[in-house]
């Protein structure tokens, strides 16, 4: 049963000026597993950018507003086929748990402009 969808788009290059007028928002937003995943890329600003929108989308999902868990609660991960899944834990996970979601979808994707997520938060059924 779906409990809650959500769905973020962030302008990439308004994000690009915000990570370069405030370097360590980098950290601040995001786990050493992301940096160090798109940490590779030419230009990691869109992959970044749909991370952002995935924590925001499963804030949405849940009904909740900015500031109701940290941003390290929340994170994209990559199955071995490269899917992306969520990783949940800390005050969002207690959320998740008092809403009774026991599974994430996530769909994220970028142009040239916009990243976006969307993620879908799902109860199972007794």
């Amino acid at each position: 049963m779906i409990v809650g969808i959500g769905v973020d788009a962030v302008e990439i290059d308004r994000f690009r000026r915000s990570l370069e007028r405030t370097p360590s928002m980098k950290s601040r937003l995001f786990t050493s597993e992301e940096l160090d995943y798109v940490e590779p890329h030419d230009d990691p600003t869109a992959s970044l950018a749909a991370r952002f929108a995935a924590r925001e989308a499963v804030m949405k999902a849940m009904g909740v507003g900015l500031g109701a868990f940290e941003f390290h609660d929340v994170w994209v991960q990559r199955a071995e086929s490269g899917r992306p899944t969520l990783a949940v834990t800390g005050r969002a996970q207690q959320i998740a748990n008092e809403l009774g979601v026991t599974d994430w979808h996530l769909s994220i994707t970028h142009t040239d402009s916009t990243a976006i997520a969307y993620v879908i938060a799902v109860r199972s059924l007794p």
